[in-house]
Protein backbone atom coordinates (compact mmCIF):
# COMPACT_ATOMS: atom_id res chain seq x y z
CA UNK A 1 0.00 0.00 0.00
CA UNK A 2 3.01 2.28 0.31
CA UNK A 3 4.17 4.38 -2.57
CA UNK A 4 7.76 4.27 -3.72
CA UNK A 5 9.56 7.56 -4.09
CA UNK A 6 12.52 6.22 -6.07
CA UNK A 7 11.85 8.14 -9.27
CA UNK A 8 12.34 11.87 -9.44
CA UNK A 9 9.84 13.68 -11.58
CA UNK A 10 11.02 16.27 -14.07
CA UNK A 11 9.05 19.07 -12.38
CA UNK A 12 9.38 17.98 -8.76
CA UNK A 13 11.41 20.88 -7.34
CA UNK A 14 10.16 23.48 -4.89
CA UNK A 15 9.86 26.15 -7.56
CA UNK A 16 7.75 23.93 -9.78
CA UNK A 17 5.49 22.85 -6.91
CA UNK A 18 5.00 26.40 -5.65
CA UNK A 19 4.20 27.43 -9.21
CA UNK A 20 1.16 25.15 -9.29
CA UNK A 21 -1.98 27.24 -8.92
CA UNK A 22 -3.31 27.56 -5.33
CA UNK A 23 -0.33 25.77 -3.73
CA UNK A 24 1.41 28.87 -2.33
CA UNK A 25 -1.88 30.37 -1.15
CA UNK A 26 -2.94 27.20 0.67
CA UNK A 27 0.49 26.81 2.28
CA UNK A 28 0.49 30.44 3.49
CA UNK A 29 -3.12 30.29 4.64
CA UNK A 30 -2.55 27.10 6.60
CA UNK A 31 0.62 28.49 8.17
CA UNK A 32 -1.12 31.74 9.23
CA UNK A 33 -4.24 29.89 10.37
CA UNK A 34 -2.18 27.61 12.60
CA UNK A 35 -0.39 30.50 14.35
CA UNK A 36 -2.86 30.29 17.28
CA UNK A 37 -1.36 26.88 18.07
CA UNK A 38 1.96 28.57 18.86
CA UNK A 39 0.53 31.84 20.16
CA UNK A 40 -2.36 30.77 22.39
CA UNK A 41 -0.43 28.98 25.18
CA UNK A 42 1.88 32.00 25.65
CA UNK A 43 -0.96 34.52 25.30
CA UNK A 44 -3.07 32.65 27.86
CA UNK A 45 -0.17 32.46 30.30
CA UNK A 46 0.56 36.19 29.94
CA UNK A 47 -3.11 37.09 30.36
CA UNK A 48 -3.40 35.16 33.63
CA UNK A 49 -0.13 36.50 34.98
CA UNK A 50 -1.15 40.08 34.10
CA UNK A 51 -4.10 39.62 36.46
CA UNK A 52 -1.71 38.37 39.17
CA UNK A 53 -3.00 34.85 38.69
CA UNK A 54 -0.82 31.93 39.75
CA UNK A 55 1.54 30.13 37.41
CA UNK A 56 -0.36 26.94 38.21
CA UNK A 57 -3.63 28.41 36.89
CA UNK A 58 -1.87 29.78 33.82
CA UNK A 59 -0.23 26.42 33.15
CA UNK A 60 -3.48 24.51 33.56
CA UNK A 61 -5.35 26.79 31.14
CA UNK A 62 -2.53 26.58 28.56
CA UNK A 63 -2.41 22.78 28.90
CA UNK A 64 -6.20 22.55 28.52
CA UNK A 65 -5.98 24.46 25.25
CA UNK A 66 -3.28 22.14 23.88
CA UNK A 67 -5.09 18.96 24.92
CA UNK A 68 -8.47 20.16 23.63
CA UNK A 69 -6.89 21.20 20.34
CA UNK A 70 -5.37 17.74 19.90
CA UNK A 71 -8.58 15.88 20.79
CA UNK A 72 -10.77 18.06 18.56
CA UNK A 73 -8.81 17.38 15.37
CA UNK A 74 -10.06 13.82 14.65
CA UNK A 75 -13.67 14.82 15.32
CA UNK A 76 -13.48 17.80 12.98
CA UNK A 77 -11.49 15.71 10.48
CA UNK A 78 -14.31 13.17 10.32
CA UNK A 79 -16.83 15.97 9.77
CA UNK A 80 -14.70 17.28 6.88
CA UNK A 81 -14.63 13.80 5.31
CA UNK A 82 -18.43 13.65 5.56
CA UNK A 83 -19.52 17.24 4.83
CA UNK A 84 -16.65 18.91 2.98
CA UNK A 85 -14.13 21.51 4.08
CA UNK A 86 -16.03 24.78 3.76
CA UNK A 87 -18.83 24.35 6.30
CA UNK A 88 -16.65 22.64 8.89
CA UNK A 89 -13.76 25.11 8.66
CA UNK A 90 -16.06 28.16 8.74
CA UNK A 91 -17.98 26.83 11.74
CA UNK A 92 -14.81 25.85 13.60
CA UNK A 93 -12.96 29.13 13.08
CA UNK A 94 -16.07 31.11 14.06
CA UNK A 95 -16.34 29.23 17.35
CA UNK A 96 -12.60 29.45 18.05
CA UNK A 97 -12.45 33.18 17.27
CA UNK A 98 -15.45 33.90 19.51
CA UNK A 99 -13.95 31.89 22.39
CA UNK A 100 -10.62 33.73 22.12
CA UNK A 101 -12.31 37.14 22.11
CA UNK A 102 -14.52 36.24 25.08
CA UNK A 103 -11.60 35.00 27.19
CA UNK A 104 -10.15 38.44 28.16
CA UNK A 105 -13.65 39.63 29.12
CA UNK A 106 -14.07 36.78 31.60
CA UNK A 107 -11.12 37.56 33.90
CA UNK A 108 -9.53 34.11 34.37
CA UNK A 109 -8.39 35.00 37.90
CA UNK A 110 -11.93 35.64 39.16
CA UNK A 111 -13.80 33.17 36.96
CA UNK A 112 -11.38 30.25 36.34
CA UNK A 113 -14.14 27.78 35.41
CA UNK A 114 -15.57 30.07 32.75
CA UNK A 115 -12.06 30.76 31.50
CA UNK A 116 -11.40 27.02 31.29
CA UNK A 117 -14.60 26.56 29.26
CA UNK A 118 -13.54 29.33 26.86
CA UNK A 119 -10.07 27.84 26.48
CA UNK A 120 -11.46 24.33 25.91
CA UNK A 121 -13.92 25.68 23.33
CA UNK A 122 -11.13 27.49 21.49
CA UNK A 123 -9.02 24.31 21.51
CA UNK A 124 -11.76 21.92 20.42
CA UNK A 125 -12.75 24.33 17.63
CA UNK A 126 -9.24 24.69 16.22
CA UNK A 127 -9.87 24.33 12.45
CA UNK A 128 -8.28 21.16 10.99
CA UNK A 129 -6.34 23.21 8.44
CA UNK A 130 -3.25 21.00 8.58
CA UNK A 131 -5.14 17.75 8.00
CA UNK A 132 -7.31 19.41 5.38
CA UNK A 133 -4.30 20.66 3.44
CA UNK A 134 -2.77 17.19 3.37
CA UNK A 135 -6.02 15.80 2.01
CA UNK A 136 -5.81 18.36 -0.82
CA UNK A 137 -2.29 17.51 -1.99
CA UNK A 138 -3.32 14.44 -4.07
CA UNK A 139 -5.93 16.62 -5.79
CA UNK A 140 -3.59 19.53 -6.54
CA UNK A 141 -0.51 17.39 -7.23
CA UNK A 142 -1.39 13.97 -8.69
CA UNK A 143 2.30 13.13 -9.15
CA UNK A 144 3.68 11.25 -6.07
CA UNK A 145 7.05 12.97 -6.40
CA UNK A 146 5.49 16.41 -6.27
CA UNK A 147 3.33 15.35 -3.33
CA UNK A 148 6.45 14.45 -1.38
CA UNK A 149 8.05 17.80 -2.21
CA UNK A 150 4.89 19.64 -1.11
CA UNK A 151 4.65 17.63 2.10
CA UNK A 152 8.31 18.30 2.88
CA UNK A 153 7.75 22.02 2.40
CA UNK A 154 4.53 21.79 4.41
CA UNK A 155 5.97 19.95 7.43
CA UNK A 156 9.17 22.01 7.40
CA UNK A 157 7.47 25.39 7.44
CA UNK A 158 4.99 24.33 10.13
CA UNK A 159 7.89 24.58 12.58
CA UNK A 160 7.66 28.34 12.10
CA UNK A 161 4.39 28.22 14.05
CA UNK A 162 6.38 27.42 17.18
CA UNK A 163 9.11 29.96 16.44
CA UNK A 164 7.12 32.96 15.24
CA UNK A 165 3.94 32.28 17.24
CA UNK A 166 5.39 32.69 20.75
CA UNK A 167 7.41 35.73 19.63
CA UNK A 168 4.27 37.38 18.21
CA UNK A 169 2.28 36.70 21.36
CA UNK A 170 5.03 38.00 23.63
CA UNK A 171 5.65 41.04 21.41
CA UNK A 172 1.96 42.00 21.26
CA UNK A 173 1.65 41.60 25.01
CA UNK A 174 4.73 43.72 25.72
CA UNK A 175 3.75 46.45 23.27
CA UNK A 176 0.00 46.74 23.84
CA UNK A 177 -0.99 44.27 26.56
CA UNK A 178 -2.07 40.62 26.97
CA UNK A 179 -5.58 41.40 25.71
CA UNK A 180 -4.01 42.44 22.40
CA UNK A 181 -2.06 39.17 22.26
CA UNK A 182 -5.31 37.19 22.58
CA UNK A 183 -6.98 39.40 19.94
CA UNK A 184 -4.03 38.93 17.57
CA UNK A 185 -4.24 35.18 18.09
CA UNK A 186 -7.91 35.20 17.11
CA UNK A 187 -7.30 37.52 14.14
CA UNK A 188 -4.52 35.41 12.62
CA UNK A 189 -6.53 32.23 13.01
CA UNK A 190 -9.47 33.86 11.26
CA UNK A 191 -7.29 35.31 8.46
CA UNK A 192 -5.57 32.02 7.72
CA UNK A 193 -8.81 30.04 7.68
CA UNK A 194 -10.37 32.64 5.37
CA UNK A 195 -7.45 32.28 2.93
CA UNK A 196 -7.97 28.52 2.83
CA UNK A 197 -11.77 28.30 2.63
CA UNK A 198 -11.94 30.96 -0.08
CA UNK A 199 -9.50 29.03 -2.28
CA UNK A 200 -11.13 27.03 -5.05
CA UNK A 201 -9.62 23.61 -4.15
CA UNK A 202 -10.98 23.83 -0.61
CA UNK A 203 -14.40 25.12 -1.72
CA UNK A 204 -14.83 22.44 -4.37
CA UNK A 205 -13.32 19.53 -2.42
CA UNK A 206 -16.05 16.89 -2.27
CA UNK A 207 -16.25 14.24 0.45
CA UNK A 208 -16.30 10.67 -0.84
CA UNK A 209 -16.91 8.80 2.42
CA UNK A 210 -20.11 6.80 2.55
CA UNK A 211 -21.11 5.17 5.83
CA UNK A 212 -18.09 5.44 8.14
CA UNK A 213 -17.25 2.75 10.69
CA UNK A 214 -17.50 4.02 14.28
CA UNK A 215 -13.71 3.62 14.75
CA UNK A 216 -12.91 5.41 11.50
CA UNK A 217 -9.38 4.85 10.14
CA UNK A 218 -8.31 3.43 13.52
CA UNK A 219 -9.78 0.10 12.38
CA UNK A 220 -6.71 -0.34 10.16
CA UNK A 221 -4.13 -2.25 12.30
CA UNK A 222 -1.08 -0.73 10.61
CA UNK A 223 -2.37 2.79 11.21
CA UNK A 224 -2.81 2.07 14.93
CA UNK A 225 0.84 1.07 15.21
CA UNK A 226 1.97 4.11 13.24
CA UNK A 227 -0.14 6.48 15.34
CA UNK A 228 1.19 4.97 18.57
CA UNK A 229 4.71 5.51 17.26
CA UNK A 230 4.02 9.16 16.52
CA UNK A 231 2.72 9.58 20.07
CA UNK A 232 6.29 8.75 21.08
CA UNK A 233 7.48 11.56 18.83
CA UNK A 234 5.11 13.89 20.65
CA UNK A 235 6.59 12.74 23.96
CA UNK A 236 10.04 13.73 22.71
CA UNK A 237 8.86 17.15 21.57
CA UNK A 238 6.78 17.92 24.64
CA UNK A 239 9.77 17.78 26.97
CA UNK A 240 11.86 20.29 25.00
CA UNK A 241 10.51 23.48 26.59
CA UNK A 242 10.98 22.10 30.10
CA UNK A 243 14.45 20.81 29.19
CA UNK A 244 15.35 24.27 27.87
CA UNK A 245 14.03 26.06 30.96
CA UNK A 246 15.87 23.65 33.25
CA UNK A 247 19.12 24.18 31.32
CA UNK A 248 18.64 27.96 31.36
CA UNK A 249 18.21 28.02 35.15
CA UNK A 250 21.14 25.70 35.84
CA UNK A 251 23.49 27.65 33.59
CA UNK A 252 22.14 31.10 34.57
CA UNK A 253 21.48 31.74 30.87
CA UNK A 254 17.91 32.91 30.47
CA UNK A 255 18.25 33.17 26.69
CA UNK A 256 18.62 29.39 26.50
CA UNK A 257 14.93 28.86 27.38
CA UNK A 258 13.89 30.30 24.01
CA UNK A 259 16.89 29.50 21.84
CA UNK A 260 17.06 25.76 22.56
CA UNK A 261 13.55 24.95 21.24
CA UNK A 262 14.19 27.32 18.33
CA UNK A 263 17.34 25.35 17.44
CA UNK A 264 15.27 22.17 17.24
CA UNK A 265 12.77 23.91 14.94
CA UNK A 266 15.56 25.31 12.75
CA UNK A 267 17.01 21.81 12.43
CA UNK A 268 13.58 20.52 11.42
CA UNK A 269 13.22 23.25 8.80
CA UNK A 270 16.63 22.44 7.28
CA UNK A 271 16.10 18.68 7.41
CA UNK A 272 12.70 18.91 5.79
CA UNK A 273 13.92 21.12 2.97
CA UNK A 274 16.85 18.78 2.28
CA UNK A 275 14.56 15.73 2.35
CA UNK A 276 12.23 17.35 -0.16
CA UNK A 277 15.07 18.17 -2.55
CA UNK A 278 16.63 14.69 -2.60
CA UNK A 279 14.60 11.79 -3.92
CA UNK A 280 15.76 8.78 -1.94
CA UNK A 281 15.17 5.17 -2.97
CA UNK A 282 12.58 3.02 -1.26
CA UNK A 283 9.05 3.55 0.06
CA UNK A 284 8.14 6.04 2.80
CA UNK A 285 8.03 3.20 5.33
CA UNK A 286 11.78 2.69 4.90
CA UNK A 287 12.34 6.43 5.26
CA UNK A 288 10.33 6.33 8.49
CA UNK A 289 12.71 3.91 10.17
CA UNK A 290 15.80 5.77 8.95
CA UNK A 291 14.49 9.13 10.13
CA UNK A 292 13.38 7.67 13.47
CA UNK A 293 16.86 6.23 13.99
CA UNK A 294 18.46 9.60 13.36
CA UNK A 295 15.88 11.33 15.57
CA UNK A 296 16.67 8.96 18.44
CA UNK A 297 20.46 9.10 18.12
CA UNK A 298 20.30 12.88 17.79
CA UNK A 299 19.22 13.22 21.44
CA UNK A 300 22.25 11.34 22.82
CA UNK A 301 24.74 14.27 22.87
CA UNK A 302 22.39 16.21 25.15
CA UNK A 303 22.75 13.48 27.79
CA UNK A 304 26.24 14.83 28.50
CA UNK A 305 24.71 18.08 29.86
CA UNK A 306 26.80 20.24 27.51
CA UNK A 307 27.57 23.93 27.93
CA UNK A 308 24.84 26.33 26.69
CA UNK A 309 26.24 27.06 23.22
CA UNK A 310 27.05 23.39 22.64
CA UNK A 311 23.54 22.43 23.78
CA UNK A 312 22.05 24.75 21.16
CA UNK A 313 24.20 23.15 18.44
CA UNK A 314 23.30 19.64 19.62
CA UNK A 315 19.58 20.49 19.69
CA UNK A 316 19.72 20.95 15.91
CA UNK A 317 20.65 17.26 15.45
CA UNK A 318 17.31 15.57 16.32
CA UNK A 319 15.54 18.41 14.53
CA UNK A 320 17.25 17.50 11.25
CA UNK A 321 15.34 14.20 11.22
CA UNK A 322 12.02 15.49 12.58
CA UNK A 323 10.48 16.94 9.39
CA UNK A 324 11.55 13.93 7.25
CA UNK A 325 10.00 11.67 9.90
CA UNK A 326 6.73 13.61 9.79
CA UNK A 327 6.71 13.87 5.98
CA UNK A 328 7.17 10.13 5.55
CA UNK A 329 4.51 9.54 8.23
CA UNK A 330 1.94 11.62 6.38
CA UNK A 331 2.76 9.88 3.10
CA UNK A 332 2.30 6.51 4.78
CA UNK A 333 -0.94 7.53 6.46
CA UNK A 334 -2.24 8.76 3.12
CA UNK A 335 -1.59 5.37 1.54
CA UNK A 336 -3.13 3.40 4.42
CA UNK A 337 -6.21 5.54 5.08
CA UNK A 338 -9.50 3.97 3.95
CA UNK A 339 -11.06 5.70 0.91
CA UNK A 340 -12.81 8.92 1.87
CA UNK A 341 -11.29 9.03 5.38
CA UNK A 342 -7.93 10.68 4.73
CA UNK A 343 -8.66 13.92 6.59
CA UNK A 344 -9.59 12.08 9.79
CA UNK A 345 -6.54 9.83 9.43
CA UNK A 346 -4.23 12.84 9.12
CA UNK A 347 -6.03 14.49 12.04
CA UNK A 348 -5.42 11.42 14.22
CA UNK A 349 -1.71 11.63 13.48
CA UNK A 350 -1.68 15.30 14.52
CA UNK A 351 -3.75 14.48 17.61
CA UNK A 352 -1.44 11.67 18.73
CA UNK A 353 1.58 13.95 18.54
CA UNK A 354 -0.31 16.60 20.51
CA UNK A 355 -1.41 14.15 23.18
CA UNK A 356 2.17 12.91 23.55
CA UNK A 357 3.37 16.50 23.89
CA UNK A 358 0.84 17.34 26.60
CA UNK A 359 1.66 14.23 28.63
CA UNK A 360 5.39 14.75 28.25
CA UNK A 361 5.30 18.39 29.32
CA UNK A 362 3.67 17.36 32.59
CA UNK A 363 6.06 14.45 33.11
CA UNK A 364 9.12 16.57 32.33
CA UNK A 365 7.99 19.24 34.79
CA UNK A 366 7.83 16.62 37.53
CA UNK A 367 11.17 15.09 36.52
CA UNK A 368 13.00 18.42 36.30
CA UNK A 369 13.80 18.36 40.02
CA UNK A 370 15.74 15.13 39.53
CA UNK A 371 18.38 16.85 37.37
CA UNK A 372 19.35 17.34 33.74
CA UNK A 373 19.72 13.63 32.99
CA UNK A 374 16.05 13.02 33.85
CA UNK A 375 14.98 15.88 31.57
CA UNK A 376 16.88 14.57 28.57
CA UNK A 377 15.84 10.97 29.28
CA UNK A 378 12.20 11.80 28.49
CA UNK A 379 12.69 13.01 24.88
CA UNK A 380 15.19 10.18 24.34
CA UNK A 381 12.67 7.63 25.63
CA UNK A 382 9.92 9.10 23.42
CA UNK A 383 12.17 8.94 20.37
CA UNK A 384 13.14 5.35 21.23
CA UNK A 385 9.47 4.37 21.47
CA UNK A 386 8.95 5.88 18.02
CA UNK A 387 11.86 3.89 16.59
CA UNK A 388 10.83 0.55 18.11
CA UNK A 389 7.20 0.83 17.00
CA UNK A 390 8.12 2.00 13.50
CA UNK A 391 10.57 -0.88 13.19
CA UNK A 392 7.71 -3.23 14.14
CA UNK A 393 5.46 -1.41 11.70
CA UNK A 394 7.91 -1.89 8.83
CA UNK A 395 8.18 -5.62 9.58
CA UNK A 396 4.39 -5.93 9.46
CA UNK A 397 4.47 -4.62 5.90
CA UNK A 398 7.34 -6.81 4.69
Amino acid sequence: MSTSTTVRTRDGGYRAVLGVRHVARLLCGTLIGRMPTGMAPIAILLLVRAEDGSLVLAGILAALFGLASALGQPVLGRLVDQRGQTRVLVGAVTAATTAFLVLPCISPLHHPVLAALAVITAGLSTPPLEAGLRALWPVLLPDPGQQRVALSLDTSTQGLVFIVGPLLAAGCSAAVGPHAAIAATAALGLLGAAMVVSAEPSRTWSPTAQQVHWSGPLRVPGLRVLLAALTGTGVALGAVNVLALNAAERNHAGWLAGVLPTALSVGSLLGGLLYGRRFLPGPPVAHLVTAATGFTVGWLPLLQDPAPYAAVAFAVLPGLFLAPLLTASFLTVGSFAPPGESTEAFAWLIACIGIGQSASTTLASLAATAGPLACVAIPLAGAAITLVLLHHFSHELS
